[in-house]
């Protein structure tokens, strides 16, 4: 105890306001990180945006955000969609394509496609201008699918049963924990079927190809870009730079392009506690088409 009364802090005490001194300089360290965040730029002059859209499509907001900021600015005169997804659900696919036939009414929008456009990834591109793809790229898969598991004869092993309290016989369409009713099918196919016109009239509008040629495509398959290029789903053969020097053209920018992205978020130490744990769990149900689809269809 020192002269004043007071009880000097024993050396655990030190050591514990010594880690949680660290702890907070570290979270501000990461935190002034994304401070940082926005969209890259280089320099005065016109330039290319370019959106990424990679993986599957779970969320427009992002790309629907990004894709306003870059028709907004006056220095971008041009943007890239660069497209790498498998697809995803219907609704967000729905809101970006019709926010790039938005925004190309102002600017030009050239759709790069990378490894793979397909489904609600090639839904996405058809909205451009002009599509490009590398020979080998996997286009199309025009369609749509509804999967989920029936594990009642597992549930009967382990003992499990379900009660289910409902309003009506569909309220449970899709569940795993009942066989699946002839009803459960008409209403499911009705559905598929709707949202399957949906999809052949977009590519049909938008490549102006007439519907019974785009039906005679859509039936799931994929092809290569070549095979696309000859069936009239995209319109040039070239690379990501090809795709930006094209852009660039569209955009009358002159010389080489400058292009403009959104910088990826450094995330913080409270990013990594609060979100990423949920985010991760949350990724492990995505995974799963019964839950995929449940979401889908309480949206």
């Amino acid at each position: 105890m020192d002269q004043a009364g007071l009880k000097r802090p024993t050396s655990n005490q030190r050591w514990l306001w010594w880690g949680l001194g660290s702890f907070f300089a570290l979270v501000m360290a990461f935190k002034i990180g994304t401070w940082s965040n926005g969209s890259s730029s280089d320099g005065p002059g016109k330039k290319v945006g370019i959106v990424n859209i990679n993986g599957p499509i779970v969320s427009a907001e992002s790309t629907v955000k990004q894709l306003e900021k870059f028709r907004s600015r006056n220095d971008i005169t041009a943007i890239i969609l660069r497209i790498d997804s498998p697809g995803g659900l219907v609704a967000p696919t729905q809101e970006i394509y019709e926010k790039v036939k938005s925004v190309r009414k102002e600017k030009p929008v050239v759709s790069s496609l990378g490894t793979v456009a397909a489904s609600g990834g090639y839904y996405i591109a058809v909205a451009a201008d002009t599509l490009m793809a590398n020979p080998g790229t996997i286009v199309g898969s025009i369609g749509v699918i509804i999967q989920y598991p029936v594990l009642t004869e597992l549930l009967d092993k382990v003992g499990i049963k379900f009660e289910t309290v409902k309003s009506g016989k569909l309220k449970d369409v899709g569940s795993y924990s009942r066989n699946v009713t002839d009803a459960d099918r008409v209403h499911l196919n009705a559905m598929v079927t709707d949202m399957y016109n949906q999809f052949v009239d977009a590519v049909s509008e938008s490549r102006t190809i007439a519907k019974e040629d785009v039906i005679l495509l859509a039936d799931g398959r994929v092809f290569t870009g070549l095979q696309s290029k000859e069936l009239g789903l995209i319109d040039v053969i070239g690379t990501y730079e090809d795709a930006i020097t094209l852009a660039g053209l569209m955009g009358n920018i002159s010389g080489k392009p400058k292009t403009v992205r959104k910088q990826k978020k450094r995330p913080s130490l409270l990013d990594w506690f609060s979100g990423n744990l949920g985010q991760t769990v949350s990724s492990w149900f995505d995974e799963l088409p019964a839950y995929r689809w449940r979401m889908e269809e309480e949206s």
